[in-house]
């Protein structure tokens, strides 16, 4: 790794902009989500709880009265059911590794737009040795602009190992060796139905959502296997991959092979302590991949600013933690929703319109290719 990069870039720098589309109104909606947040903070917090009981306690409340005894089983709840998040993260994934920028090259694909440019932008900031690949032709002249000052900028199709091989060539040489790598890269949403879509968009999707991550992990996890420190595998898929949508049948059936791959890959390097490996599954994000599709339902199921995914996965990563990040809340009962009686499943399926949205945006925003 270069040893003149700072630890966090100098006064005089310019800082990037960020590409959020922040004045999106769908997001400013009030969503399941925001109030799940509220109460996460407030009523469902065991430290909140636990002032209440003191606030009996100073009135001077009997131990025997209800409100005391109410008051006090739900703190007690509360606090339990906070410790066994804490102990099942660190019994599932392991005690988190030490993350010291000064030794980290942070190698992220599809980082030339949306959610990887934004955490592109983010770890440029704050003066990280920084790769970006992608398969778009940024100017030379313009990069430091894009992307923040010393970024390492590498145009390249991560769909094709040789190319891979030639870019890890290079932040070798310049950066030093890759310790956490985010795969991000992803093909656009066609939205054909099965018997409509092109073979040629169905192969160009699973070529680009799920063989560039196997050539991207083979090439890069040596690696971080070998590093001192070990390092974090960031794999960026979809909740569709679960739920599988109709209209979606290449994009799903990617993304729902990407998170097999990646928990293939967690099974095998889970007797070490210094891999890290961390599932991103999201739903809809407001970036150029969805910018046609309508979300079907934005209470229960909102469309996500990238700045809400880029938060959670760099305090993941800068934690040195492994794991699963699902967003927004719904993602997060994905795995409950697959044990439900398949008639359960096709009224939730009905009643959220997940299978007739798709087509309907099409309808509106006259696509056809």
């Amino acid at each position: 790794m270069s040893s003149s990069a700072p630890q966090f870039l100098k006064t005089t720098a310019k800082p990037p902009q960020l590409a959020s589309d922040s004045a999106n109104p769908r997001t400013n909606l009030v969503t399941i989500d925001t109030l799940i947040s509220i109460l996460s903070k407030s009523l469902l917090h065991p430290f909140i709880a636990w002032i209440l009981v003191l606030c009996l306690r100073a009135q001077v409340t009997p131990s025997t009265d209800p409100a005391w005894i109410l008051t006090v089983s739900y703190a007690t709840v509360l606090t339990l059911l906070f410790i066994a998040r804490i102990f099942n993260q660190r019994v599932a994934h392991g005690a988190p590794r030490t993350v010291n920028f000064v030794n980290e090259v942070v190698v992220i694909t599809g980082g030339a737009s949306g959610l990887g440019l934004l955490i592109a932008q983010m770890y440029s900031m704050r003066g990280a040795s920084v790769a970006v690949l992608d398969i778009k032709d940024v100017p030379e002249n313009s990069r430091d602009e894009v992307f923040g000052e010393g970024v390492l900028y590498i145009t390249c199709d991560v769909a094709e190992r040789s190319a891979l091989e030639v870019a890890k060539g290079k932040i070798l040489q310049e950066l030093g060796t890759p310790t956490i790598v985010i795969n991000c890269a992803a093909a656009r949403i066609n939205g054909f139905s099965f018997l409509d879509v092109p073979a040629d968009a169905f192969e160009k999707t699973i070529r680009t959502n799920l063989l560039a991550a196997f050539h991207l992990y083979q090439v890069f996890l040596p690696g971080i296997i070998a590093a001192e420190n070990g390092g974090t595998l960031v794999t960026v898929s979809s909740v569709l991959g679960q739920l599988s949508a109709a209209g979606l049948s290449d994009y799903a059936g990617s993304k729902a092979g990407l998170s097999a791959l990646h928990r293939t890959i967690e099974a095998e390097f889970r007797g070490n302590p210094l891999i890290k490996t961390l599932l991103v599954e999201v739903g809809q994000m407001s970036t150029p991949l969805f910018d046609w599709v309508r979300a079907p339902n934005h209470f229960f199921a909102p469309v996500l600013e990238p700045v809400e995914v880029a938060r959670e996965m760099v305090a993941a990563i800068d934690s040195g933690r492994g794991g699963v990040i699902r967003l927004p809340f719904y993602a997060t009962l994905v795995n409950w929703y697959a044990v439900l009686p398949a008639t359960v499943q096709r009224v939730a399926r009905y009643l959220s319109g997940i299978d007739d949205a798709v087509t309907q945006s099409r309808q509106t925003s006259g696509k056809t290719d």
